[in-house]
């Protein structure tokens, strides 16, 4: 009996052992298995949210859209009103569709007459600065500012190196410089010439002169003469004119500003009754 005792023992002890870890085990899974569903759970709960989120955009859409179908049914009526309005008021003549054409198509024709003479004209500016500015030297560069502005090529020239000091004869240096844009000048035959006078401010009184209008003109004419009589430019082609002190670049509260104040412009610029006749050729659209 001792003996059966002792083999029992153990036996049931390794049972109770064993069904002890079996349910761990249950347990285990059984807590895996729960913490698997929660995130399930969270991850559904997020999907109906953004679910409801997207139903709320498409709605606050939907009503947008609907807005915008009411406003454009609103202009289309408002729209259809004034075009019977304009019918009703119009229905004392039909109005003439070839003719507008026509006068649409003239327009047009003049318009391209008028940009294809703009970029004729800017060529040749560009042209015209490009040899000008390659024939003058470095030392000449310091004192000669040649621009294209608004289709109109600008030649500045500082009064020291065109004239002596408070007078308008033309020295001596400035010879090579004039006769370089005097071929130019020759060389476009299609511009004309307008040579403008600029001083500063500072009071002249001298025989013949007797201010700085006075002065600025008969700087403006001694280069326009020159240009004719020294270099053969034709005069049909050139006009003198002075603008006194009243046509400052900058101000003229230091030195460097009144001597950039004081200087004389060689403005070359298309024959201006080449666009008058473009002008003259605009298409009469009155009725």
């Amino acid at each position: 009996m001792m003996k059966i005792k002792s083999i029992l023992f153990p036996l049931l002890a390794a049972a109770l052992i064993l069904s002890s870890c079996a349910s761990k085990k249950e347990f285990e899974a059984l807590k895996a298995e729960n913490a698997e569903l929660k995130l399930q759970n969270q991850d559904a709960r997020i999907n109906l949210a953004e679910c409801n989120a997207n139903s709320k955009n498409l709605q606050d859409r939907l009503a947008e859209e609907q807005r915008r179908v009411a406003d454009l049914r609103k202009d289309y009526q408002t729209l259809q009103g004034s075009l019977d309005k304009s019918l009703q008021q119009n229905n004392q003549g039909n109005i003439n569709i070839s003719k507008l054409v026509d006068e649409i198509n003239a327009s047009n024709r003049f318009i391209k007459q008028l940009v294809e003479a703009k970029t004729k004209s800017d060529s040749l500016n560009m042209v015209l600065t490009n040899n000008l500015t390659r024939s003058l030297n470095r030392d000449e560069l310091q004192e000669v500012d040649v621009q294209v502005l608004k289709g109109v090529v600008y030649i500045s020239l500082a009064d020291n190196m065109l004239y002596k000091s408070g007078s308008y004869e033309i020295n001596d240096r400035a010879n090579e410089t004039l006769s370089k844009i005097a071929k130019i000048i020759k060389d476009y035959k299609d511009y004309d010439v307008l040579v403008e006078g600029n001083t500063d401010p500072v009071p002249i009184s001298r025989t013949n002169i007797r201010n700085n209008w006075d002065l600025s003109c008969l700087r403006a004419s001694s280069v326009v003469q020159a240009l004719q009589n020294q270099y053969g430019v034709n005069p049909a082609r050139l006009t003198a004119a002075g603008r006194g002190e009243y046509n400052p670049i900058t101000t003229n509260d230091s030195e460097l500003g009144k001597q950039r104040n004081r200087r004389t412009q060689i403005i070359i610029t298309p024959k201006l009754d080449q666009f008058m006749d473009l002008i003259d050729k605009a298409p009469n659209t009155e009725e």
